[in-house]
């Protein structure tokens, strides 16, 4: 029940703020088609988390039963109807996503990644960042596969940013200390939150040896409720935080666009409500958008070059701000 309550909490806010409201419309900006010299009219965005959940294409998510709490996030934020995941397997997704390019396509690689990066970006300009992943060994960890925890899946976990550097290295954190960081008000502005293959849809849950998809996907939904609900609730992120919750890769068998079809949705109380797009979306769009939606106007790899999801942001936001005209003389 607490986790119901948290999610009509969080869907009653968005409803009441949100432009765009209950009709669903499409109408994508490309990069540079809103003037440039608008202010942030309204709170700023101050946390963007992004949550990943696996193997799993669009039409698997997106009205099964068996994930009501993410149809419920959809439903009352906004959805990305057209997104598609780069490459087939999982690796290359994440590196997307947060590196703006695919390193490689082996899941099993273990070594350092020194490319151009978010955790970079964010660290240039002042910005904090943790990575909570369900089932690290332990605070700082960038070694290999330690069952149900999967480095795979642990993209920040790779770059030389945070390995060569102790105290960025300490922002590699169990997922634990999410509640914690809530509690004393100390949330970072980006997060990327990693469930367990036995939690994002990648394995089955715990304690089952055979499943379905079905099963797999109910445990990730049950996941997603434990973990967003909270933060949905909690005051400082729903009013200055934007939360994505997007699976890596489709199934197997659609390798449309490199990685298949799958699901992205977003909420928040900067989120436009009962919305969604239709205008196609890649991992690199959101490497850009996670910190475009923070202020930052330089980004990783493709993401530089990427068409900005700014669209899903009500329209009170606006981006990259430049300055004020001077006022004309009296004369």
């Amino acid at each position: 029940m607490q986790g119901k309550f948290a999610l009509s909490s969080a869907v009653l806010l968005l409803s009441l703020i949100g432009c765009g409201s209950a009709s669903r419309q499409n109408s994508a900006l490309a990069p540079d088609s809103e003037p440039a010299a608008a202010l942030l009219a309204h709170p700023e965005i101050t946390h963007v988390f992004v949550v990943v959940l696996e193997n799993a294409g669009y039409a698997e998510a997106i009205g099964n039963a068996a994930m009501p709490y993410l149809n419920g996030l959809a439903g009352q934020g906004s959805l990305a109807t057209n997104y598609y995941a780069v490459t087939h397997p999982s690796i290359g997704n994440y590196e997307m996503m947060t590196a703006g390019q695919v390193i490689t396509n082996n899941d099993g690689f273990t070594g350092t990644i020194a490319v151009d990066n978010v955790v970079r970006h964010l660290v240039a300009n002042g910005m904090t960042w943790k990575g909570y992943a369900q089932s690290i060994p332990s605070a700082g960890y960038v070694g290999p596969d330690v069952y149900p925890y999967a480095q795979r899946h642990n993209p920040l976990s790779y770059f030389s940013d945070v390995r060569d550097t102790p105290a960025q290295r300490a922002n590699l954190v169990p997922l634990t200390e999410l509640a914690a960081d809530m509690s004393a008000g100390s949330l970072p502005n980006y997060a990327m939150i990693v469930p367990d293959l036995n939690h994002d849809g990648h394995d089955c849950p715990v304690g089952r040896s055979s499943c379905t998809l079905t099963d797999k996907l109910a445990a990730a939904d049950e996941f997603l409720q434990q973990t967003a609900a909270p933060l949905l609730a909690d005051a400082d992120f729903l009013a200055h935080g934007v939360l994505i919750v997007v699976f890596d890769e489709g199934m197997d068998t659609d390798s449309a666009h490199g990685g298949g079809h799958v699901s992205t949705v977003l909420a928040g109380a900067r989120i436009r409500a009962g919305y969604e797009s239709a205008e196609l979306y890649q991992h690199q769009n959101l490497a850009r958008f996670t910190l475009e939606a923070l202020g930052l106007t330089s980004f990783p790899g493709q993401g530089e070059t990427a068409a900005s999801m700014r669209e899903f942001l009500i329209p009170e936001i606006r981006l990259h701000p430049s300055p004020r005209k001077p006022p004309n003389p009296r004369h």
